[in-house]
């Protein structure tokens, strides 16, 4: 009887362990002393999607800025640690030079159309800055990065703040949040630019609810460059030369906006480089992103 209580005990334990372990699955790849604060409801009665995790670097004294990450995924799958697992030494480094790091999980376009997507990424931004105190972090000093559907939703959040959209947040969310910088990785710029703009199944047709082409005003809303303006942060574009799903165009393009109202931006096209992938966590790539922080929020 005590043998088999033992066992009993041990495969408990063991699972218990396992189930730790798998909530979350990329601590691993962060700085060795890295702080997390993980699974944090950002609103009332949240979903499973509107969770975030906060990992904070080792012996943080005072406020430190927060980069703010929001995975990819067509809008319709993967999660707050999607892209990470690629992008292991960028993440690394982010963490390693000073700055904390929340990645974000929203509702699919699956679960609800848009602006749900963009109101969560709102909502969540409004949490870390309302908290800010409580996870040490500089509420005056935010970044985004996003990638592909990510990097659409933080240009999006980035570039529709000041225009203060009364759709892209949910009633009571506080908007006195202000975003200093934003890197998108090969996000989509304007939806009429997809191939499929004329399909009703495409990923774009499932977030607005119908194909780009037909609802050309919903497309506006839901794309980027609609809120270009001369009062937007500075941009770090990135985006991969052989990109199949997501045209370079589209990176292009948004460039084009930034510098014909006078913002600040970079873009950068990876030779070779697919739509996603390890060849994004080069050093060549790093040596853009993490200065890009360190300038416009130290």
């Amino acid at each position: 009887m005590k043998k088999s209580s033992s066992l009993f005990f041990i495969l408990v334990m063991a699972l218990i362990y396992q189930s730790c372990a798998q909530k979350n699955p990329v601590l691993d790849i962060f700085p060795v002393g890295t702080v997390l604060h993980g699974n944090i409801p950002y609103k009332d009665n949240a979903s499973p999607k509107q969770l975030l995790d906060i990992y904070l670097p080792k012996n943080t004294q005072g406020k430190v800025p927060l980069v703010i990450f929001i995975h990819g995924g067509a809008w319709l799958h993967n999660d707050k640690y999607a892209d990470m697992g690629y992008m292991k030494k960028t993440v690394s480094e982010i963490v390693s030079s000073g700055f904390a790091l929340a990645s974000i999980d929203y509702r699919f376009s699956t679960d609800a159309v848009f602006p749900a997507q963009i109101q969560d990424c709102n909502r969540a931004i409004s949490f870390l800055y309302d908290n800010a105190d409580t996870y040490n972090l500089d509420k005056e000093r935010f970044a985004l990065i996003g990638f592909s559907a990510g990097g659409h939703l933080a240009s999006l959040a980035g570039l529709s703040k000041n225009d203060q959209i009364e759709s892209f947040f949910m009633p009571g969310t506080s908007r006195s949040f202000h975003l200093k910088a934003v890197v998108d990785f090969y996000g989509p710029a304007d939806l009429i630019l997809f191939p499929g703009a004329e399909d009703k199944n495409s990923p774009e047709a499932l977030l607005i609810g119908a194909a780009p082409l037909d609802r050309p005003d919903l497309s506006k809303a839901a794309s980027p460059v609609t809120y270009v303006d001369k009062n937007d942060p500075p941009f770090l574009i990135v985006h991969g030369e052989n990109d199949d799903q997501v045209s370079p165009k589209q990176s292009r393009l948004l460039s084009s906006w930034l510098n014909v109202k006078g913002v600040p931006n970079e873009l950068i096209i990876v030779e070779g480089a697919p739509h996603y992938g390890e060849m994004f966590d080069a050093e060549k790539v790093r040596k853009k992103v993490i200065p890009f922080l360190q300038k416009y929020l130290k």
